[in-house]
């Protein structure tokens, strides 16, 4: 569906055609133009697999987080990883620095260091007023942090009303325009990351049901709570990096998986990523085809769905 539907539809035998003659170099029929060729391979191929990994990643990233911190409404939000990545992005593109070898990927590099930042902070600061590190803590810090980046964020727009759209347009998401590039370098960050987590499934299961029965059992929580939380800023900082800020998947995501696989980590990981992955295309394709040609912010769809979702977490937990 991602590839095929569009402002110029493709139908599934011709985009299969124009597959197998890219892939394994098969004949092409006469009468596919060159036209479909291109934007099959060139635009959408990319920017519809480019979509499923960021939606997995930030649905991986939004499973660990609430396993964790043992909240059902954390994500990247909470402590404030989107808002650090935010910040890094608006300061390239309002003062236009560019590192010389990376070019245009000197905007998600500062995306993802500043999202990384943005956790080593709040968690040292966690670290110093509560030696515990508790959950309520970290998430309370995370949400003071983030809205004094935001503050940041607010005062770089207002200083710099001639990058203002672009950065707004940023803010909101998007994958228009995306290329094969910004995939083969955020693909191996999402393999090594998830490889990694898989490696903790058992950690992640017994924090669960607490910090005491873990530590009971022999886990060193202090030091498996940096090293989940980094992976997953890690995960969020570089997806959105390339993509611009998309809030919501990290949270429905992961509750549809835990809903209808369960909560062990060890199918709740890849899960997420399968449904977080396929609900990002459905929400790309609904953005650029909804009012086509005119082309939505993904972000901007992700939160009607995500929203009212947030809504419904939240009060059903009141309820119990």
């Amino acid at each position: 569906m991602g590839i095929g539907i569009g402002s110029v539809s493709v139908n599934f035998r011709d985009t299969t055609s124009i597959l197998m003659h890219k892939i394994f170099s098969r004949p092409l029929p006469d009468h596919i133009p060159d036209a479909s060729v291109s934007i099959v391979w060139s635009l959408r191929i990319p920017r519809t697999l480019l979509a499923f990994i960021v939606g997995g990643a930030l649905s991986v990233s939004g499973a660990v987080m609430q396993s964790v911190l043992k909240n059902p409404l954390a994500s990247s939000y909470t402590l404030g990883v989107s808002s650090g990545a935010s910040v890094g992005a608006g300061i390239v593109i309002l003062t236009g620095f560019t590192i010389p070898f990376l070019g245009g990927f000197t905007l998600p590099l500062f995306g993802l260091i500043f999202g990384l930042l943005t956790v080593f902070i709040v968690v040292s600061f966690t670290e110093k007023i509560d030696r515990n590190m508790s959950n309520n803590t970290i998430v309370l810090v995370g949400m003071v942090f983030s809205l004094f980046v935001n503050a940041i964020l607010t005062l770089m727009s207002a200083l710099g009303r001639d990058h203002i759209q672009q950065l707004i347009f940023w803010q909101m998401g998007s994958f228009s325009s995306r290329e094969w590039s910004s995939l083969i370098i955020l693909f191996p960050i999402m393999l090594v990351c998830v490889l990694i987590l898989m490696r903790y499934t058992r950690e992640l299961d017994l924090l669960t049901f607490g910090e005491e029965q873990a530590s009971a059992v022999g886990v060193d929580t202090n030091k498996v709570k940096w090293i989940l939380l980094g992976l997953s800023a890690a995960l969020t900082g570089s997806s959105i990096s390339f993509v611009g800020v998309i809030g919501f998947i990290d949270l429905v995501a992961p509750h549809i998986v835990r809903k209808v696989f369960g909560s062990t980590h060890r199918i709740v990981i890849p899960m997420s990523i399968l449904v977080g992955g396929a609900f990002m295309v459905i929400c790309d394709l609904v953005a650029r085809t909804i009012v086509s040609p005119t082309e939505l912010p993904v972000g901007s769809v992700t939160a009607l769905v995500g929203a009212p979702f947030f809504a419904y977490v939240y009060f059903s937990k009141r309820k119990v």
